[in-house]
């Protein structure tokens, strides 16, 4: 059964299953690109890689996934949604599988740009998905169970993939991602519908021209420069994550999974209420306070001495609780902007800023942030919270200018 409009504000059976599908994709893709980050410290260590490198092999996903976006942009309101997701769903895997078999720095930087050729592009594609299925007073819900995929591949993902690390070596990991997304791709092909609506309201333009005409819309370029901003100073945080607990803290390589652990339940407990807020308060006032609490945890975690366990356990989950806080409305906020023949091109082009901006992020935090020795700590990571906070503080006030855009194309649908 094929429905391209949610009227009620109550989920169908059919819209909880396809809730669940996106989320499942979300788990794989982002836990395959989030796991690299507490991998950091065993990476850097085994493939004999300088901070600035391992900079590299972030961004390298990033750099990939954006330019792939923008490629595909132009086509992405061209095609059956679900065969646009399938095509590059299974690229993802392949470049999974490239991953694991890496044997030196340079090989895993070349799988990671492959992944991310075809990775960067599925998150996209299943935001055009939400926005084609569901009215906007949906969609911050969806977005709250789709983005509990980022805590679930906290709580179970990077656990088990550090365990797999610590047991079977690092490449183990990327394996086990590889087969999850194997079953998860029999899901999408059996469950999935065609979703094929945005098709009857396509123009004669080229894609190209479609691309075009999307870039230079000034109101899309708002839209743009937001979510990009928002992504920086994740990439620059991030990263690394494991190796600033493992070197400057003092956390064990066998304690990172439950640092991982209590944080991802922070989210997983977090992201469905507020997901419902951002359904009944305004949007905007819960990222500005999101990005408030994000600001004051970043400053203090960046300049820690070493502290117990638990005492990081109960940063990290505050910490995270603000970051999170920010991406449900601010994502929210952002489907709104484009015109339903736009949708899959504006997701696109929105996805590879981001990704863009995020690995130039990675790659100048790389260069922040430096490493003597394998086992040194790090130094000048309390100038990086610096630079992400304000950052932050900034992506506020380009949020604000979205929102006041959302509200007109809400006003004027109603109309």
């Amino acid at each position: 059964m094929e429905k391209t409009t949610i009227e009620s504000s109550a989920f169908t059976s059919h819209q909880k299953i396809i809730i669940a599908i996106l989320a499942l994709l979300q788990f794989t893709v982002i836990l395959d690109f989030v796991v690299i980050s507490p991998l950091g410290d065993i990476l850097m260590k085994k493939l004999s890689m300088t901070t600035s490198d391992f900079g590299f092999a972030v961004s390298a996903y990033a750099f990939s996934a954006g330019i792939s976006g923008l490629l595909a942009a132009g086509f992405a309101d061209k095609f059956d949604r679900k065969k646009l997701l399938i095509f590059f769903y299974i690229g993802f895997i392949i470049g999974t599988v490239f991953c694991a078999f890496s044997s030196s720095y340079h090989m895993l930087l070349m799988a990671r740009i492959f992944t991310g050729l075809f990775g960067g592009v599925i998150g996209s594609i299943s935001l055009a998905i939400v926005t084609d299925l569901f009215v906007i007073q949906q969609r911050g819900r969806v977005m709250g169970f789709i983005q509990m995929a980022y805590a679930s591949s906290q709580i179970l993902g990077i656990p088990a993939g550090l365990f797999f690390a610590n047991h079977w070596g690092w490449h183990s990991t990327f394996i086990m991602i590889a087969v999850l997304g194997l079953l998860i791709l029999a899901a999408v092909l059996t469950q999935l519908p065609a979703i094929t609506k945005h098709l009857e309201m396509q123009s004669d333009k080229s894609p190209f021209l479609h691309l075009w005409h999307t870039l230079s819309n000034k109101q899309y370029q708002i839209g743009f420069m937001a979510i990009a901003f928002l992504s920086v100073g994740g990439f620059m945080l991030q990263p690394f994550g494991s190796a600033y607990l493992v070197n400057n803290i003092h956390i064990s390589q066998e304690e990172l999974p439950m640092v991982f652990f209590f944080t991802g339940l922070s989210v997983l407990i977090i992201m469905p209420l507020i997901g419902k807020l951002s359904d009944k308060i305004s949007k905007f006032k819960l990222f500005a306070a999101g990005s408030i609490l994000s600001v004051i945890m970043i400053l203090i975690y960046t300049n820690l001495s070493p502290i117990p366990l638990w005492q990081i356990v109960v940063l990290n989950m505050i910490l995270f609780m603000g970051i999170m806080s920010r991406m449900i409305p601010a994502t929210t906020l952002n489907t709104a902007i484009p015109d339903m023949q736009d949708r899959g091109a504006y997701m696109s082009i929105t996805s590879s800023l981001q990704q863009i901006a995020g690995g130039i992020g990675a790659v100048c935090a790389g260069f922040i942030v430096h490493q003597q020795t394998k086992t040194s700590p790090l130094e000048h990571y309390d100038i990086l919270g610096l630079v992400v906070s304000g950052v932050t503080l900034l992506s506020v006030l380009l949020i604000y200018r979205v929102s006041q855009l959302a509200k007109a194309k809400v006003k004027d649908a109603n109309l």
